[in-house]
């Protein structure tokens, strides 16, 4: 199923927001799903294809089997992404999954209307022509490639005002680099919710709601059942998202957990790796909280900080327009949704940032590089290097014992 999302705006203390290209929007089928098919991650990647395919590999354990990865971990996957719109209890999520090779050929990628995700009273006042959207490399319901895995899984965590496509460019990377990716609205604190000032929210509840389905899945995620590696779970979260997945170490299979924006990680027995990642610009969380989070964090650790960049640069947010040039928080204003004009200040797009894809790059990187190592047992240091290549990351620490 597929369900639209909404415009997005920034309206509290942690913004966390984002979305893909608006790139090819005139050539999108802008109906309640998909269409387009450029992405946030840059088209289908390795995903299609005919003859051999790529080489396989072992992943931790012998029963997985999966494709070879390339060796940049910010370069795209072998597979096709396909996405899915679920429920878990409660909670609106959408799967991001490793498919079929060849089984997008034909099909047009995900758009979402960012319209959905306004508070009931807001949605109708963009029109179609003035309203942003979200496009995807990824593609509805394609069938999950069976004949791999079981898969490792990564669930991420929005923040306040964020939604569950906030980071889409990262999380479908790492979908074409085979894991399943998780991430829902959560109620209370998603976009709607923090405009109409409703701050209820449980994040570590929800995670855990969304960790408990996923050893018998059921229902709409019944289509992974059987192809979990539920032993190998890793967690992201930006800003609040983040400081809500930092207890979370100690949860059964979870061994990685990687906050953007936010701080550290509370130390488990059973944690194995920490990436702490932030914006030396950031002026909603100081860049302080993450050098603070990872000394107090446990090793296995890793400390990324990312010159010229603020709170954002895990989001495509700052990037994301309308057809007339207009980025989110113009539009808001132009057609008066509601506390629109709070946005402005918490917009934290510095002048000068880095360029886009170089923060995707870099972003997707040091992530993918986290998780690979633990969950899919990739060989050698995947960060060796890493500042060489982006002379961008400021900062770099790394403590593995």
């Amino acid at each position: 199923m597929r369900n639209a999302l909404s415009f997005g705006l920034m309206v509290t203390s942690f913004v966390l927001a984002a979305g893909c290209d608006s790139a090819n929007q005139e050539t999108a089928s802008q109906g309640s799903g998909a269409s387009s098919t450029s992405g946030g991650g840059g088209g289908t990647g390795g995903g299609a294809g005919s003859g051999a395919g790529p080489a396989e590999t072992q992943g931790c354990e012998p029963d997985v089997t999966l494709f070879v990865t390339p060796d940049d971990p910010a370069e795209r996957g072998p597979w096709p992404v396909g996405a899915s719109t679920v429920t878990i209890g409660a909670l609106t999520a959408e799967v991001w999954y490793p498919a079929e090779r060849g089984s997008e050929a034909g099909k047009t990628g995900v758009v979402y209307d960012l319209r959905q995700w306004l508070p009931p009273s807001e949605v109708g006042k963009i029109p179609d022509g003035a309203a942003p959207f979200q496009t995807c490399g990824c593609y509805d319901e394609l069938p999950l490639d069976t004949a791999h895995g079981p898969y490792p899984v990564v669930v991420f965590v929005h923040g306040t005002a964020g939604f569950r496509t906030q980071s889409l460019a990262h999380m479908e990377h790492w979908a074409s680099r085979g894991f399943v990716v998780i991430a829902a609205d959560h109620p209370g604190l998603y976009l709607g919710d923090a405009l109409d000032f409703n701050f209820t929210s449980d994040l570590p509840g929800d995670t855990q709601k969304i960790l408990a389905a996923l050893p018998i899945p059921e229902g709409d995620l019944a289509f992974l059942a059987g192809h979990l590696d539920t032993t190998r779970i890793g967690l992201a979260g930006h800003s609040a998202g983040g400081n809500g997945i930092a207890k979370l170490g100690g949860e059964p299979g979870v061994r990685v957990i990687i906050p953007l924006a936010a701080g550290g990680v509370e130390p488990s027995a059973t944690l194995e790796s920490t990436l702490v990642m932030g914006g030396v610009l950031d002026k909603v969380v100081a860049y302080d909280k993450q050098i603070e989070g990872f000394a107090a964090s446990s090793p296995k650790k890793r400390l990324v900080g990312v010159a010229s960049t603020g709170h954002l640069f895990p989001t495509d947010l700052c990037w994301m327009t309308n057809a007339a040039g207009q980025d989110i928080v113009e539009t808001a204003k132009m057609y008066m949704i509601k506390n629109a004009n709070l946005a402005s200040g918490l917009f934290d797009c510095p002048e000068g940032q880095l360029a886009q894809e170089l923060q995707r790059s870099i972003v997707n990187h040091a992530t993918t590089a986290a998780l690979e190592e633990t969950l899919a047992c990739k060989p050698g240091n995947p960060f060796e290097g890493i500042q060489a290549k982006y002379p961008e990351i400021a900062e770099y620490q790394e403590a593995l014992e």
